[in-house]
């Protein structure tokens, strides 16, 4: 059998049901854990679902409990050869609510629904459907090949993504001999654009700034007071312009990343960000100057102001509030200098006027990425440019969020994502979809890619 057979068998699984099928059965469990009602639902995805699914490729599995008692994870492990590579393959079954009766056309999120080139249901893009792709390859590769990968594989699959993987680190440290790997490779996020296959290396990190305005309690009558007390909100939205300017420029060094080097420039440099139609359009004269729109989503930081409020915005009072208050999210890519970040931000308030803005920091995930001078990095890409005969794009980092710190960090492995959605696809929101054409290509790249890393007598180095 060869490499062409493996992607035919997967483009089969596809065009046959049987992967669609396997999918929708998924999408039926209400793993919603942010619902705390939800735990026999968490379990039963794991132990219902997921270990017959990984005993059929031969892996043995276990369930690992959550250290804090929280939602459980799995354990799957094949092993074949001592001297063969060893990938760690990672996905995620919770979802977020499932917000039924808000989807277009009554559609149940708990089921799957063909629409057009989409496939409706919660958890289709975001994970179920992209660690579903990827159990499908390694069965396409194994049948392909008599009953075997031709590498080791293991699998962990955590149930509390959606509320922010509290447990995932611990679970790895403690399991870091069963989890040692050569590689980290797994699909979660979107790709860059429905057409272009897509690696990212690792993730932006985020921390939550707080800003309160806080001078008396209640309003006082904007006619007899105005002029003569401080307005918190007044203050609050000139303390936030001298962090971040009118057109989303950061304005505080200590915000900023390092400067972006060549390399990274020319990983970007054929990087467009075009949002397809049912996307919102890229705004004009925003973010750093001087940087291209991959650049600044992929390379760069950015401060946003993800919610403000002074006063009642529904039944406003002729009133000076006594109090304002904003929540900021800098999201920031490696070797931002984020401790000491809080202190610098007062400092720089103080600075500027604004000593009584109380401000603090909450909800912070660190920034990872895999060194570029990693050979898998090469390997992954002309492996997908075999199957697809396109480039794929290479991105430093995903512009959101993943737990990628926790394989690069604290298991210290090349990390590489092969995302299987695109950037409409609707996730955390009514109508999540994912593409059937994108889809069906998906399984072949990663068909191509079990299949590649089979042909490798060891692991790169």
């Amino acid at each position: 059998m060869t490499r062409a057979d493996a992607i035919s068998r997967a483009r089969e699984d596809f065009k046959s049901g049987a992967f669609l099928t396997e999918l929708d059965r998924r999408v039926a469990y209400r793993t919603e854990s942010q619902n705390p009602s939800r735990g026999a639902e968490l379990r039963g995805y794991l132990e219902q679902e997921m270990v017959p699914a990984f005993a059929a490729l031969d892996f043995t599995s276990r369930i690992v409990e959550s250290p804090s008692g929280k939602a459980p994870f799995l354990l799957a492990e094949h092993h074949e050869s001592e001297t063969a590579p060893t990938v760690l393959i990672y996905g995620h079954g919770d979802v977020v609510d499932g917000m039924e009766g808000e989807w277009r056309d009554g559609r149940d999120p708990w089921r799957t629904t063909v629409a057009g080139t989409r496939l409706y249901g919660r958890g289709t893009a975001d994970n179920k459907g992209q660690h579903s792709i990827n159990m499908a390859a390694l069965r396409a590769v194994r049948d392909a090949r008599g009953g075997k990968l031709g590498f080791n594989a293991k699998f962990i699959v955590e149930m509390g993504e959606e509320i922010g993987s509290p447990d995932l680190g611990k679970v790895c440290d403690l399991n870091r001999d069963a989890l040692k790997a050569d590689l980290f490779m797994a699909s979660d996020g979107p790709r860059l654009s429905a057409d272009r296959p897509t690696l990212f290396l690792g993730c932006r990190g985020g921390i939550r700034i707080h800003l309160d305005v806080n001078l008396r309690d209640g309003g006082h009558h904007s006619g007899n007071w105005g002029g003569v007390l401080a307005n918190p909100a007044t203050i609050l939205v000139n303390a936030i312009s001298t962090l971040v300017d009118g057109h989303g420029r950061l304005q505080l060094d200590a915000l900023k990343p390092p400067r972006l080097t060549n390399q990274i420039r020319s990983y970007l440099a054929d990087v467009q960000v075009v949002p397809t139609e049912d996307e919102p359009a890229l705004a004009e004269n925003w973010g750093e100057e001087g940087l291209s729109a991959a650049e600044r989503l992929y390379a760069w930081n950015t401060l946003e102001v993800l919610a403000m409020s002074s006063g009642n915005i529904d039944k406003p009072a002729n009133a000076i509030p006594g109090h304002a208050n904003a929540v900021l999210q800098l999201r920031f890519v490696v070797g931002t200098r984020v401790d000491g970040l809080v202190d610098a931000v007062r400092a720089h308030l103080v600075e500027k006027g604004f000593p009584m803005v109380e401000v603090r920091a909450a909800q912070s995930f660190a920034a990872s990425r895999t060194d570029f001078d990693s050979p898998w990095i090469k390997w992954a890409a002309n492996s997908v440019q075999e199957t697809t005969g396109k480039p794929p794009a290479v991105l430093p980092n995903f512009g959101g969020s993943l737990p990628n710190d926790v394989f690069s960090e604290i298991l210290g492995l090349p990390t590489i994502w092969v995302p299987h959605s695109y950037p409409g696809c609707s996730q955390h929101a009514p109508n999540e979809h994912i593409l059937l054409p994108l889809t069906e290509e998906a399984l072949t790249i990663m068909a191509g890619l079990f299949w590649d890393l089979g042909e490798l007598p060891r692991p790169l180095t």
